[in-house]
């Protein structure tokens, strides 16, 4: 083939490129803790290219994340996060319509890396800045898969945060419920170092909560008790204070005269039932947030619907609560996939296309964009949820740990 042959034919497919790719695309990057993550999805929500590099197991062995060492990480992974999700996407930077990027809440440098890359692409290409709020995208993640109306409810559980939201539009949050002490996440994780699951060859490598949820299969819920934390409080507050008292654990190792480095017998049960407690903790605020919306004619009950997201919502046996309990009160229940219930960039990308379409928060201007990394979820409506002084029961819900 001659030199003019080649050039024509590269021109004809360049131009059928352009069309094909005449939809919006968006370009997410999130580095708002221990993750370094992009994504690029297109206005249909197709995900054309994605890749996470994960430091989980560089904590574990710290006992928690170290700020400093997830920003060194953040650094060394950020340029071939995003180059590999565009070149899974087959895309250019050239063909994107716009960059997304978690600027609020987190860790202040992990935001900033992410942030200051996401500058330095949307400069050099010339394309708008989409600033993007980490448990608003948390909270549409499972629209990506699903058409929920709004309003809904949105039960946001990690490892820093337990949240409890009306979602009214893509930018109108409010919060009816928040974490008073220990989130759901960080308790878990402490639990599982107690119990010195990382020994067991099941569990060695997973986080915290993955490893009780493995050894929670087969176990007895009703073997344990735990108290309900904020009971006596009518809110929609959660607490899981109430979750981490090791003295059972150290009973149960006396009873059975268990070695330094051994796992009690018992711990299929106990496991199970520390999730168990979990649910029904999550499950009575979710009740009370349902109810309130009633009253205040915030939510019609034809289409009431609960959304659950966040790392916590990967766990089966709290998923499987929550369906029941959904199913109980008439409400439909969506989950996000669990593949996307971690910190990820195509959550990012999500809710940059959703902003996108209704035309909120496009920047062109954003030198002075800087990473929030306390910025609360929406308007506080939680001491309204109080006042109103709402009563619900215990649920009673039986789920099997299997």
């Amino acid at each position: 083939m001659n030199l003019n042959a080649l050039f024509l034919k590269r021109t004809v497919f360049h131009k059928l490129f352009r069309h094909c790719c005449s939809k919006k695309v968006v370009l997410g990057i999130e580095t708002s803790c221990d993750d370094t993550a992009a994504a690029v999805i297109d206005e249909t929500g197709k995900i054309l290219g994605h890749k996470c590099e994960s430091q989980m197991k560089i904590h574990l062995e710290n006992g928690g994340v170290i700020p400093h060492i997830a920003v060194h990480f953040h650094r060394e992974n950020i340029e071939s996060v995003v180059s590999s999700s565009l070149a899974k996407s087959g895309l250019s930077l050239e063909n994107i319509s716009a960059v997304a990027v978690t600027t609020k809440p987190g860790l202040r440098g992990s935001l900033l890396v992410g942030l200051q890359h996401a500058k330095k692409v949307a400069k050099a290409f010339s394309k708008p800045l989409i600033p993007i709020h980490h448990m608003e995208a948390h909270a549409l993640t499972p629209r990506l898969n699903n058409e929920i109306p709004f309003p809904f409810l949105a039960l946001l559980a990690s490892g820093g945060h337990c949240q409890i939201a009306l979602v009214n539009s893509v930018d109108e949050f409010l919060l009816l419920g928040n974490s008073c002490h220990n989130s759901p996440g960080e308790v878990l994780d402490k639990i599982a170092r107690r119990l010195k699951l990382q020994n067991l060859p099941s569990c060695r490598g997973l986080s915290g909560g993955h490893a009780i949820e493995v050894m929670s299969e087969g176990g007895d819920p009703t073997a344990y008790s735990f108290p309900h934390s904020l009971l006596h409080y009518r809110d929609c507050n959660f607490s899981f204070s109430g979750f981490t008292s090791t003295q059972v654990i150290e009973d149960e190792e006396k009873r059975y005269d268990v070695a330094a480095d051994g796992v009690i017998p018992n711990v299929r049960d106990f496991c199970a039932s520390l999730l168990h407690g979990y649910s029904l903790h999550l499950s009575h605020r979710v009740e009370r947030a349902f109810e309130f919306c009633k009253i205040e004619n915030l939510m019609s009950d034809q289409h009431r619907a609960l959304v659950f997201s966040g790392g916590v919502a990967c766990n089966s046996y709290i998923r499987k609560y929550l369906q029941q309990m959904c199913t109980q009160l008439n409400s439909k229940f969506f989950p996000a996939p669990k593949h996307l219930c971690n910190d990820n960039g195509i959550m990012i990308a999500w809710n940059g296309i959703e902003k996108l379409r209704k035309n909120i928060d496009i920047l062109y201007n954003f030198d002075d964009v800087l990473p929030d990394p306390d910025c609360p979820l929406g308007i506080d409506m939680t001491e309204t949820v109080r006042k109103a002084n709402i009563k619900v029961r215990l649920p009673r819900i039986n789920v099997s740990a299997g």
